[in-house]
């Protein structure tokens, strides 16, 4: 029995994990879950799954979640310490760490001191902090499994080999809603249009980053991380069906790829279990089923935001932090129909060019990066508008 935390149990990866979850209680118990605002889900998920704990975002919410939990026997707390707290519980063997942004940093590291293994679903951690997090595995000897789709396939592609064998990482990309929309036309997609994904079921700020290709950035610079290769041996290649979900190449030449049907509870399932598989309920491969199998480079002027990532990785330092925080508030401020589409790609980089790259030598200066980061993309907004 694997005592699990969850750290954002209410969106799409924290569902997913309860979905295998309940599906093997043999294998898994839950001792903490932390959501954001959804308060009703969470309730539901307290009583489905009993947990010892339970977290909000904001200490504003903790006395109204008290009051819907009230004859449960689970502990009621909220904020930063809150997640701090269901990070390290004592019996907590693994924290999935799947709160969207920034935010997951603090509990994130947490975890890793309290020497719990990690099921990583949170980009931004490793985006903004990479080299202070894996620095902290290594100290504190955790075990680090992505759960993205992306990172999941080349961690099973490279077990067994040897990372000095690695000629080049390739990450997939289904190219989003706007694979096929001329350049000249992407400045009137609306909000509704952009979270229309061809292929996968995300939440709205993942959904937007793939419409613009920047969460196939933020995936480049967690893989130069996660699997300690320079980022000029990271690829991406468009792959719109979505069933190699990444590659390896070794340098005898030969590709190793892991392909399946797309469903985020297959790659969580991996990292709960590893280094068993569980049954998922996900649908089996039919390869007969598809007429073909197509790949081809992005297009960077298009999908500038693919490109801004790159340079922020290669700049490093305090780059990636504030090239991620601006991205969260200007994929936000399209969410509230305030900036267009194209506008995002344009904050980011306007912020990034204010910006002189130093140092990180704490999460405390991560989060100063981060902050620097988010009002200067604010301001942007301002000037540009709708």
């Amino acid at each position: 029995m694997k005592n699990i935390t969850i750290l954002g149990s209410t969106g799409s990866i924290g569902v997913s994990t309860l979905e295998i979850i309940s599906a093997h209680p043999d294998r898994f118990r839950v001792v903490a879950l932390t959501a954001g605002k959804n308060l009703e889900l969470l309730v539901r998920q307290i009583k489905q799954f009993a947990p010892r704990i339970a977290v909000v975002a904001s200490q504003d919410d903790v006395p109204r979640l008290k009051e819907l939990c009230s004859g449960l026997d689970v502990t009621i707390l909220g904020g930063v310490e809150g997640l701090i707290a269901a990070a390290t519980a004592d019996e907590t063997e693994m924290v999935v760490a799947a709160i969207v942004g920034a935010a997951g940093l603090v509990p994130t590291a947490a975890a890793i001191r309290a020497r719990k293994d990690i099921a990583l679903a949170n980009k931004e951690t490793l985006v903004t902090a990479g080299h202070l997090f894996m620095d902290l595995v290594a100290e504190f000897g955790v075990r680090l499994f992505p759960v993205d789709s992306e990172h999941s396939a080349i961690f099973q592609s490279i077990e067994g080999h040897r990372n000095e064998d690695i000629q080049k990482i390739i990450l997939t990309a289904s190219g989003g809603p706007f694979l096929s929309t001329p350049a000249s036309q992407l400045s009137t997609v609306t909000v509704r249009d952009a979270l229309n994904h061809p292929n996968w079921n995300m939440g709205k700020k993942i959904t937007i980053d793939s419409a613009t290709m920047m969460n196939k950035g933020l995936e480049v610079i967690e893989a130069r991380w996660l699997f300690n290769t320079p980022v000029e041996k990271i690829l991406v290649n468009i792959h719109p069906q979505s069933i190699i979900h990444s590659m390896v190449e070794y340098v005898d030449g030969c590709v190793i790829a892991q392909l399946g049907t797309p469903d985020m509870k297959a790659p969580i399932a991996y990292a709960l279990a590893y280094p068993e598989r569980v049954t998922t309920g996900v649908r089996p491969l039919d390869l007969t089923s598809f007429s073909g199998l197509t790949f081809f480079n992005p297009d960077i002027e298009k999908f500038r935001c693919l490109g801004l990532a790159y340079r922020a990785i290669s700049a490093g330092e305090s780059m990636p932090a504030v090239m991620n925080a601006a991205n969260e508030i200007a994929v936000a401020e399209f969410l509230e129909g305030r900036i267009g589409f194209t506008r995002i790609a344009e904050t980011i980089e306007r912020t990034m060019d204010a910006h002189t790259p130093h140092h990180l030598r704490s999460i405390d200066e991560v989060l100063k990066a981060d902050l620097w980061g988010r009002e200067s993309a604010r301001e942007i907004c301002k000037e540009m508008g709708y």
